[in-house]
């Protein structure tokens, strides 16, 4: 675990299913896509946002829950379709102005491979695809959709010194 590598970032970017998702998608009677979230996660984002981070989200698939999931958090910054993840870092880049090594991705499989080689700082769920855990320089105890994406958070506000500031507001 390197700290100067959790210091540095100023974005950190999610792939969706399979990261914040368990992977499974469930379609109900009328084809509408049905996504599991898991809520530590989500307050995990959250406490990140506030500790200063940007958080995104680069997905391969679209669907309206992730819609509704993102508003719910506060991110405005949405991905989704996307079908090559490296080149569309260049564009995120612009976008933010921040640097490829200012930047974090957490991914779990194959398509994640292209943005993990580029971003600053890759991180894969304990269930990643081999090809992706060996990319990944940080490798979450938890599997995708049950709390690594919180995991993550905690380390990175932690290695700021921030993580008392706000338990604060819990207390």
């Amino acid at each position: 675990m390197n700290h100067d590598k959790y210091s540095n970032i100023k974005l950190m970017l999610f792939d969706v299913d399979g990261v914040l998702t368990d992977g499974g998608i469930i379609y109900d009677g009328n084809g509408e896509e049905l996504k599991v979230f898991n809520v530590r996660d989500g307050l995990g984002i959250r406490l990140l946002m506030k500790a200063g981070i940007m958080v995104g989200i680069v997905t391969g698939r679209s669907s309206k829950a992730l819609r509704h999931r993102c508003e719910n958090l506060g991110i405005s910054l949405v991905f989704q379709g996307v079908r090559d993840k490296g080149i569309l870092l260049d564009q995120i880049i612009q976008t933010t102005g921040y640097k490829a090594e200012e930047i974090a991705f957490m991914g779990d499989d194959l398509p994640d491979l292209p943005i993990m080689r580029k971003v600053g700082f890759s991180i894969a769920v304990a269930n990643a695809h081999e090809s992706v855990l060996k990319q990944a320089d940080m490798i979450t105890a938890e599997k995708g959709g049950a709390g690594a994406a919180r995991e993550v958070c905690e380390k990175i506000i932690k290695s700021r010194g921030l993580w008392e500031d706000l338990l604060k507001q819990y207390f």
